[in-house]
């Protein structure tokens, strides 16, 4: 008796890769559109509704907080989804939900209460969106190609960091604030489109998807994934400690350019632009800086460079001394996109294809969990003891968080692990 199999599908080299091409393009204007919405909300919180160091707290923490509730679910969902089409459905929901606000704005209804519903909203939709592109990379892209698709991906939502809050200060000026927002409407539009137009053929295998067991199994497999794995633990607690101080000090950023150092709104757009040129350097030396010295190096010194660095920015003064605000913002670029780069290439290849969705939910609620705490911590900081002093505070959290590489279980050698982590037995 003969057997046939059907030929799996395998990725296509990257120089060819039209799947590719179509996910990058689409995430890179998806980030442009977010980029200018997050200078514009702000914008339209400080100028239209006098909002305190409390009020931009809670907005900032809106995005965020949807991490923490549904993080671990999303996870499996996604494993047990088409990532694609989650993708697509989370496109749509933000389209609908951004668009509300010009709306809100024409017939005068917009208020600061909206705003934070409307983040939400926002925060929840990036919640399934990133997880699943998390899933969807691998099939996308072979394993050979990964670090030069990260290093792509990243230096192109560096690039759109950096012009996003430019755009988002120009049509402020040349529109209204809440006229701004159209473009991340329409940029949501761009990665549902770009997302159907792939060839869901010519992708890589899916990984097997257990449907039949219980979610709260799934959720707990994750879990335990993460917590019994001493890198996967590690980055998941030092991301979150991050995560925390750099959300606490850009909660106020807008705050403190407009308000402490005097800089008009049209020019806040590009001090934050001229600050994220270092995310697009970052992730253009990653994939060199692995080279020269190895993975592990590059994480621990990439860390060092996007660490006390962030502390120049609480030093700022008005004048000329407005300089040390992109300066430092630059240097942590630098150092955080270029570790995030290696990172991410090491935990699609290190986590197994069927756990890639829980264990990436799992260390995002821990990563992104402590950022609404962060935006609420820092509003009453800034409350309490100055807008000033509570990014300083922050700015030196982080670069507590990011010399712990010193302490961490990658603190010395050139290499992470190469290999898939070795099977753990995980309990019912």
């Amino acid at each position: 008796m003969t057997t046939t199999t059907t030929p799996v599908a395998q990725p296509t080299p990257l120089a060819r890769n039209r799947n590719f091409r179509l996910l990058w393009f689409g995430e890179g204007v998806s980030v442009l559109g977010s980029m200018t919405t997050t200078v514009v909300f702000p914008l339209i919180a400080v100028t239209q509704f006098h909002a305190g160091p409390f009020p931009m707290g809670l907005l900032a923490g809106a995005v965020w907080f949807p991490w923490l509730v549904l993080g671990l679910p999303v996870g499996a969902i996604v494993d047990r989804s088409d990532p694609r089409r989650v993708m697509m459905t989370a496109d749509l929901v933000g389209a609908v939900a951004v668009a509300s606000v010009p709306v809100a704005w024409a017939v005068h209804l917009l208020t600061l209460p909206h705003l934070m519903v409307i983040a939400l909203a926002l925060g929840s939709c990036t919640v399934f969106f990133r997880t699943a592109y998390t899933a969807l990379v691998p099939r996308v892209v072979h394993r050979d190609d990964l670090e030069a698709a990260n290093s792509r991906i990243y230096g192109t939502e560096s690039a759109m960091q950096i012009a996003g809050p430019g755009l988002g200060g120009l049509l402020v000026q040349a529109f209204s604030a809440a006229g701004a927002v159209v473009v991340d409407t329409l940029s949501f539009l761009v990665s549902w489109v770009c997302l159907w137009r792939m060839r869901p053929d010519q992708l890589g295998p899916a990984p097997e998807r257990p449907e039949r067991e219980p979610m709260g199994r799934q959720v707990r497999e994750g879990v335990r994934v993460v917590v019994h794995d001493r890198f996967l633990r590690f980055f998941a607690i030092q991301g979150g400690l991050g995560n925390f101080a750099l959300t606490g000090y850009g909660a106020l950023m807008v705050l403190f350019l407009v308000r402490d150092l005097g800089l008009e709104p049209s020019f806040v757009g590009t001090v934050i632009a001229i600050g994220a040129c270092g995310g697009l350097l970052g992730a253009t030396v990653a994939t060199r800086t692995v080279r020269w010295l190895g993975d592990a190096g590059a994480l621990r010194w990439l860390q060092v460079l996007g660490g006390p660095t962030a502390i120049l920015v609480g030093l700022a003064q008005p004048g000329v001394g407005v300089a040390l605000v992109p300066l430092g913002s630059f240097l942590v670029g630098v150092g955080v996109v270029g570790a995030n780069v290696v990172r991410a290439s090491f935990r699609v290849r290190y986590t197994p294809a069927a756990l890639i969705g829980r264990t990436t939910a799992t260390m995002a609620v821990l990563n992104f969990g402590t950022m609404p705490l962060a935006g609420l911590v820092a509003g009453a900081l800034g409350e309490a003891i100055g807008v000033r002093e509570t990014i300083l505070a922050m700015a030196g959290l982080n670069a507590v968080g990011c010399l712990s590489v010193f302490v961490g279980p990658f603190r010395r050698g050139r290499e992470l692990p190469r290999e898939p982590m070795p099977a753990q037995p995980i309990g019912r």
